[in-house]
């Protein structure tokens, strides 16, 4: 009997363990119960915060070839390291896998088809299997951007923000000077920039999700308005001033564009941000996003309009039971010269 009764606990100890992966994943329940009881959204704060550094001697120094990206072309979070990785000239320095678009019950998904790329690294099927393999107790979501390190073979940072700012500076010692001379962190504005960040992110970047996520009429009507009072003010800005900052393209145009990209596609109907359209109602933004997409070689490289449209209407069934992508607007983004 010695060894029968550590066995049966053993048992227990699994089955629990798994029981409890399993019913505290939100990947395995409604978006809808992303939502607190009263209604409103709240974001997972990301898990996986080291760095990677210039310093040799550091944990994850920068190095060509070792680290990995796994991103989603529908994640506005994501697209934004891809196109930090594209204006720093990090694309044969970092590699990237890309899930696919639509996200079901065991989260994203690799998968070789319809501009998805499967993962490179492993073959594993779904993204969780990364987070498993790189912490086999993780309990939370399975996000992207997922900034992997090939050879202590462990998630590195799972938080967007800050692999954006590893990639400012971190690898220049990897690339042509063309590139590092491009700082969109600039020492003489980075208060300027912390302070737009807060508050785009907190109405605009967040607010949209906010907005759509929201599961009582007051709260969603109360987090829309914030929505299009924060983008008043972003038209008022961009009335004066090329970039958001002035003349210098900064953090702050580059974490706001992945959700003006997607917002007359998506957001407006997906999301109920129907207040207003960027297309007729903010000619300053309008114009400020398509600068940047058909100007600045890795905004448009980046923007997936197939992806971004598929995912957020055929993947929230709560919002979206029908799983029906709307044609329009056509185009998803209007041309240069108009």
């Amino acid at each position: 009997m010695g060894f029968v009764i550590p066995l049966i606990l053993y048992n227990i100890i699994i089955t629990t363990s798994i029981v409890l992966r399993l019913l505290s994943s939100s990947n395995m329940s409604k978006i809808t119960d992303w939502a607190s009881k009263d209604g409103s959204f709240h974001r997972q704060v990301s898990r996986f915060r080291d760095w990677i550094s210039s310093d040799p001697k550091s944990k994850f120094p920068a190095e060509h070839n070792r680290y990995h990206l796994y991103i989603s072309y529908a994640c506005p979070w994501a697209t934004r390291t891809l196109i930090v990785r594209e204006l720093k000239g990090l694309k044969d320095i970092i590699s990237v896998d890309i899930v696919h678009w639509h996200i079901k019950e065991n989260g994203w998904e690799f998968r070789k088809e319809d501009g998805a790329t499967g993962d490179s690294l492993y073959g594993f099927t779904y993204l969780k299997d990364l987070y498993f393999k790189a912490n086999a107790d993780y309990v939370g979501r399975y996000t992207v951007p997922t900034l992997w390190d090939k050879r202590t073979e462990t998630i590195v940072s799972n938080e967007s923000s800050e692999i954006i700012r590893m990639m400012y500076t971190e690898f220049d010692c990897l690339v042509a000077k063309k590139y590092t001379e491009k700082d969109y962190y600039p020492i003489a504005l980075r208060s300027q920039i912390d302070e737009m960040n807060d508050w785009i992110y907190d109405t605009v970047n967040n607010g949209v999700y906010k907005a759509g996520f929201a599961t009582m009429q007051e709260v969603y009507e109360k987090e829309v308005l914030f929505l299009f009072k924060s983008l008043d003010r972003i038209e008022k800005i961009l009335g004066s001033g090329k970039y958001l900052l002035g003349d210098q393209l900064t953090e702050a145009d580059i974490r706001l564009f992945p959700t003006i990209i997607r917002f007359d596609p998506v957001y407006v109907q997906h999301f109920k941000c129907n207040i207003g359209m960027i297309r007729y109602n903010y000619p300053n933004i309008n114009r400020w996003m398509k600068h940047l997409y058909y100007d600045i070689p890795g905004f448009k490289e980046t923007t997936n309009f197939k992806h971004i449209k598929k995912h957020y209407t055929k993947s929230h069934t709560q919002i979206n039971p029908h799983s029906i992508t709307p044609v329009g607007p056509i185009p998803d983004i209007e041309p240069r010269d108009k």
